[in-house]
């Protein structure tokens, strides 16, 4: 099948018309404008093609009976018919890639399914940022695959480890906090929860180990700080950090082991400032040690400050 793209953008065109928002500046003042998504399938108009609705959007037969399910809009999320398996998908991914996640978990998009960004906007940054996530969105649903996000705190990196593994049919998140009734901790875990795809599951365990060792699919680590948190209590580290030594040896054997494809976010210490306590020191030396590690045993490394994302190599 072939799959013409004359146009990606949402109906009022990227740059909007009057818009003076960043994203669409940044295409202004480089003279550049993607027209509203047009597409043409096997030399035929998409609008030209047998159409049935479904709620959400609609599919289209091509000429050469591909299947097609597409998103009617910006914000839609076309649902499969029933039993259906589709040739392609057109959907709008700057606004809900966990959709192609939803369509792959009920088999309606297979590795097969050719995946198609259209109704782009200014709710992504540029087109280079959607090529950058249609990357991780088109890859290998299982592993082994490795990627360490550092950032300090509250700079995106649950985000963009949520985000990278977003078209993923299925998830598991290990929240590596405490397993008591912190009603702080338990807190964080519900709104990470509340910011995730339904349908993924979650585990809050310290046996990051035991996870790695077992998991085939996609899995997330929020966090390496934590993890280590609780780690230093179990050996009773914090006087002597040499103690700690042999679990993290632990996690480093199950990180490069593992057949899973792994996101894991951990806290950039380096950026921090000094700690006023000796604990604090012990803890951000520790951690510090433990991420290059990681890294070192990671195909992929990416520092996150402000949203925004650096990749390391």
């Amino acid at each position: 099948m072939n799959i013409e793209l004359r146009g990606i953008a949402a109906p009022e065109g990227w740059p909007a018309p009057g818009c003076r928002c960043a994203s669409c500046n940044r295409l202004r003042a480089a003279g550049v404008r993607h027209e509203p998504a047009s597409v043409v399938i096997d030399g035929v108009p998409l609008e030209a093609c047998p159409r049935t609705d479904v709620p959400g959007g609609y599919e289209v037969r091509g000429p050469n009976g591909h299947r097609v399910l597409v998103a009617a809009g910006p914000g839609a999320r076309p649902e499969p018919a029933a039993e259906a398996e589709y040739d392609a998908v057109l959907l709008d991914l700057a606004g809900s890639p966990e959709h192609l996640g939803y369509l792959r978990r009920t088999a309606a998009a297979t590795s097969k399914t050719e995946v198609v960004a259209i109704h782009v906007n200014h709710r992504i940054s540029s087109p280079a940022e959607l090529e950058r996530r249609m990357a991780f969105w088109n890859r290998p649903q299982h592993g082994p695959h490795r990627t360490l996000l550092l950032g300090g705190s509250r700079s995106g990196k649950s985000a963009e480890a949520e985000l990278r593994l977003a078209a993923c049919p299925e998830v598991l998140y290990a929240a590596t906090g405490p397993v008591d009734d912190d009603p702080e901790w338990q807190e964080r875990v519900t709104a990470h929860r509340i910011r995730r795809p339904a349908w993924w599951r979650t585990v809050e365990t310290t046996d990051l180990a035991g996870v790695l060792k077992s998991a085939t699919g996609a899995v997330l680590v929020d966090g390496i700080g934590t993890w280590l948190t609780a780690a230093m209590d179990e050996a009773a580290a914090w006087d002597d950090p040499a103690l700690v030594r042999p679990l993290s040896d632990d996690l480093i054997s199950a990180w490069r082991g593992t057949r899973a494809r792994v996101v894991a976010v951990s806290d950039e210490v380096g950026l921090s400032p000094v700690p006023a306590t000796r604990s604090g020191r012990v803890f951000r030396d520790t951690l510090g040690g433990l991420n290059q590690r990681l890294a070192a045993e990671s195909e992929e490394t990416a520092l996150v400050v402000a949203g925004r994302v650096t990749e390391l190599g």
